[in-house]
């Protein structure tokens, strides 16, 4: 019988800034038990000035306190082991519940980085609430905006030989993804390259566009559940999602051409598998009926995904 785990986010179950196989695991789950995790978002610099209405939680204080900065910006919940994962497998991911945990989130411009990093000479951060009844993010100029959580980094640990990496640029291994369609309801699949593949996340976002332009969503506190299992040796190199109705492929690169390129090219080869079309049916396929869209254009390695509806393949 599958079991159910609790993992909140706090000194002792949080990493920050690097993925890496040497951080040994917090957690022991099997395939299939499911794990209601809460992940922190913001350093030090991010949290609301004094004489704000909104306030940190307690572990994320404690978190910023006790934990050295790693190399990347973010704060990642985990590693989670899976019992039984090896190199090779295919571990599977279900985002079946994603709420925020705060009532309030925060948004930055850094000047230097971002989409326009010549535009804005002034760091501007604002703190926004977050109705959590409602769904609602409120922005300070009065416009409303529904959120659509979810989890910015979801990853495993990269190989062993790899080291010490940042989490600002998605790769093999996933980590800072930034694809707001891996909302509640999603599934992603990711390769595992390590003895228990030792799954990560964090970055909580609470509304995001594609592209996240000015670097940062609503960043906040999320709480989620995950239901974690396992596909035997499948061999996947690259992670790839689903939601309810599409297949959605991705590619990361520093040149955005090529990051498109591998995706369509991953998706030609998912249709090929799902729907049994010839590789020249595929892209005809993709080209007609597929979404090529930018998901990210400020974590170095830039985002592409496409997707295509399920029915398409049937």
């Amino acid at each position: 019988m599958s079991a159910h785990h609790t993992l909140i986010g706090d000194v002792g179950t949080v990493h920050r800034g690097t993925f890496d196989a040497a951080i040994p695991p917090v957690l022991k789950i099997n395939p299939d038990d499911t794990v209601e995790v809460t992940t922190l978002s913001g350093n030090a610099e991010n949290l609301p000035p004094a004489g704000s209405p909104f306030k940190p939680s307690a572990a994320h204080r404690h978190v910023l306190d006790k934990i050295p900065p790693g190399i990347g910006a973010h704060l990642m919940t985990g590693p989670i082991e899976v019992a039984g994962a090896e190199p090779g497998d295919e571990l599977v991911v279900v985002l079946e519940k994603i709420e925020p945990a705060l009532d309030w989130g925060w948004n930055m411009i850094k000047p230097g980085i971002g989409t326009l990093p010549e535009d804005f000479k002034t760091m501007r951060h604002i703190h926004v609430p977050i109705d959590r009844q409602r769904g609602i993010v409120t922005l300070p100029w009065g416009l409303e905006l529904k959120t659509s959580p979810f989890f910015g980094v979801i990853g495993v640990a990269p190989r062993p030989q790899d080291g010490a990496l940042s989490s600002i640029m998605p790769r093999a291994w996933g980590g800072n993804i930034d694809n707001k369609n891996l909302r509640q309801g999603a599934t992603l699949h990711l390769p595992v390259f390590n003895p228990g593949a030792l799954l990560s996340l964090g970055d909580g976002h609470a509304v995001q566009g594609d592209g996240e332009v000015c670097v940062t969503a609503v960043e906040t506190e999320l709480r989620g559940t995950l239901r974690v299992s396992l596909l035997k040796q499948t061999g996947i190199a690259s992670p790839w999602a689903e939601t309810p109705t599409h297949y959605i492929t991705m590619g990361f690169d520093e040149d955005l051409d090529k990051a498109a390129e591998f995706a369509v090219r991953e998706m030609v080869k998912l249709a090929g598998r799902v729907g049994g079309l010839s590789a020249e049916d595929a892209y005809t396929l993709c080209s007609l009926a597929a979404d090529v869209s930018v998901t990210q254009l400020v974590n170095v390695s830039k985002g592409i995904h496409v997707m295509l509806a399920k029915t398409l393949l049937k």
